[in-house]
This record gives structure tokens, C-alpha cells and sequence, in this order.
């Protein structure tokens, strides 16, 4: 008998309306848009507007789209994973904020943080439960809203981040498709050069952490650079060799959206050409979570049956890894 394996069976993104380009933050911060491509490869991101819009309201429409494309009522839904930093409350999770906007009444659900990485994590802890056989419909969604922890008057981070958010719907499969090996890791002596200092426990909301920005997003920027080219790269490059996947085996190369140079280092270290790597930082800046099921969303009608797929994401704290996939169906069907 064939091991069971959790294999994505639809991909849904959702992105806020709202555009903000390279132009409009050249009034806002001192920037500029050849400064910002060639550093990051950003043009544009999109930003949720509203009075007390959270990440659920991004997510919430992407699981109902999801769950329309496949054919599934969300009361299907045995479990929602919720990967984000940008919850809508400290509790109750967002994932069950989420359940309740949709339907999915005989869902459990929880929050995963690993910020950048959070959507890996999330998709080989969502790939255990269907392994298992105690689950048979799982949703993954990456999902952050970044504007609400960005300082735009900081122009080294206020030009990278974006909105946005994207979901999957992970099924049994006993013919080998789905998330077949993994490698995720963390190192949280990171912690000091990429992390949002106050709101949590250890530094609760003050006056204080408030005038002080200490609610934004910090990070040293050469020394993040530093880590993800190196271990974003390697990981990448470790699980294509314990599973002895040449290049030309790789279909495609679907890195995190943080940095156009990291992302070409990657692929550069894989072996794998230009043609081979979804991108499209260019239009969404980096939404964290949701970069990686986003860039899956869009290039959905060109994945077939049977393509082997690299997941690599590297995030603060720091969290980083890879995934292979076993594409499980032609997406332009």
C-alpha cells in the first residue's frame, strides 16, 4: 500500500485594491525609483485601506474563492492553518476569525508565526494532520498586512512591504503528488537584526513604545541580506541533493518575494535559469506569508501534473527552509 501524501489541490490569492508605487513613496519618503528597483526589485505593493481591516479580511474572501474553485462547502474544511505576523487581535486567532467570516463550522484552526517562512511551516505542519488520515481537507493560508507595522517615514523598510495574501487547499493522494520532503530551520539569535520590538509580553504597549516606533518593523538590512542570500541559497540547494534532483528536474523555483538579488542568488545556487522562477515582487513588494502561495495563485495555469516544485522562503528571527512539491494537477484545467 502507497503512503499517503498531502498534495495541494487548489491555490486562490487575494490582493487589496489599493496600489502604491515606487512615485507615490517618492513623495512620502526620500526615495527614489531607481534606488528602490535596483536595491529590491519592488515597483509597486498593494495596501489594504479601511478603518479596522484586518488580515482576515483578506484571507476570508481568498478561502471562499478557494473553496468555490475546487467545488467544497466550507463546512469541508476539517482545519484552517493561519501563517501570519500581522494577526487581527493578540487572540483570539486570527485562523478562527477566519472560520467563522466563511462557514467552516466543523473546522479547528490556529496561527503559525514564522514570519517570512511562515507559509513553509505551515504547509508541512497542515501536510502531517492529512498524512496522519485524521484530516482530509486542509487549508494553508499566508496572509499579512504589513502597511499596519511599516514606518513610512523609514525608507529602508516602508519600500519593501506589501499587502496581500494566499491559500491552499492541501487533499489526500496515494500516487505520490503533494509535499514529499522538507528542510525548515530557525536561528533566533536573528532576533536583533529583524523583529518588532514592542506588543508583546516582554515590552507591552506603552506611551513610551508607541513614541518611540518601537511597534514598527526593525531591521539591519545588510546583515539580513547576509543571512538569507547564504541559508536561503544553501537549503535550496540541500533538499534538490537529499533527493537527488538535478536542475533539470526542477520545473520550477518558487522563492520568497523579499529581495530580487537574494531571489536571483537562489537560483543561481540551484543551477536553475531565470525562466524557472516565479516572480512577481515587482507588483506586490514582500507580504510575508503570502508571497509564496501568491506567486503559486498567478502562475497556476502553467504548472502540470507531476512538476517538481521547490518552496524556499528565509525569514526574521531567523526562520528559513524548503519544501518539494509534487505538482497534483494540470492547472490550466
Amino acid at each position: 500500500m502507497s503512503k499517503t501524501t498531502a498534495a495541494i489541490t487548489a491555490v486562490q490569492g487575494y490582493v487589496p485594491d489599493y496600489v502604491l508605487t515606487n512615485k507615490e513613496l517618492e513623495t512620502m519618503v526620500d526615495t527614489n525609483d531607481e534606488w528602490i528597483t535596483s536595491r529590491t526589485g519592488v515597483k509597486e505593493r498593494r495596501i489594504l485601506k479601511g478603518e479596522g481591516k484586518g488580515a482576515s479580511d483578506m484571507a476570508a474572501p481568498a478561502v471562499l474563492a478557494l473553496c468555490k474553485k475546487r467545488g467544497i462547502s466550507p463546512e469541508e474544511i476539517d482545519l484552517l492553518i493561519c501563517c501570519t505576523v500581522t494577526a487581527d487581535h493578540v487572540f483570539p486567532a486570527t485562523a478562527n476569525i477566519i472560520t467563522d467570516k466563511i462557514g467552516a463550522k466543523n473546522a479547528f484552526g490556529f496561527d503559525l508565526n514564522a514570519a517570512c517562512s511562515g507559509f513553509l511551516y505551515g504547509l508541512v505542519t497542515g501536510s502531517k494532520f492529512v498524512e496522519s488520515g485524521t484530516h482530509k481537507k486542509v487549508v494553508v493560508v499566508g496572509v499579512d498586512k504589513m502597511s499596519a507595522l511599516v514606518d513610512y517615514e523609514d525608507r529602508a523598510t516602508c519600500i519593501i512591504f506589501g499587502d496581500g495574501c494566499g491559500a491552499v487547499l492541501l487533499e489526500p493522494n496515494d500516487e505520490g503528488f503533494g509535499v514529499r520532503d522538507s528542510i525548515l530551520r530557525s536561528d533566533g539569535s536573528g532576533f536583533q537584526f529583524l523583529h518588532q520590538k514592542a506588543g508583546g509580553s516582554a515590552y507591552p504597549p506603552t506611551l513610551e513604545t508607541v513614541k518611540n516606533k518601537e511597534h514598527h518593523i526593525h531591521q539591519e538590512g545588510q546583515a539580513v541580506f547576509k543571512f538569507a542570500v547564504t541559508n536561503m541559497a544553501d537549503v535550496s540547494a540541500e533538499i534538490m541533493e537529499k533527493n537527488n534532483l538535478s536542475s533539470d528536474d526542477v520545473a520550477w523555483l518558487v522563492p520568497h518575494q523579499a529581495n530580487k538579488r537574494i531571489i536571483d542568488a537562489t537560483a543561481r545556487r540551484m543551477g536553475v535559469g531565470e525562466e524557472k522562477v516565479m516572480l512577481n515582487i515587482h507588483k506586490y513588494g514582500n507580504t510575508t506569508s503570502g508571497t509564496i502561495p501568491l506567486c503559486l495563485w498567478e502562475w497556476e495555469d502553467q504548472l502540470k501534473k507531476g512538476d517538481n516544485i521547490i518552496l524556499a522562503a528565509f525569514g526574521g528571527g531567523f526562520t528559513w527552509g524548503s519544501i518539494w512539491i509534487k505538482w497534483a494537477y494540470d492547472g490550466k484545467k
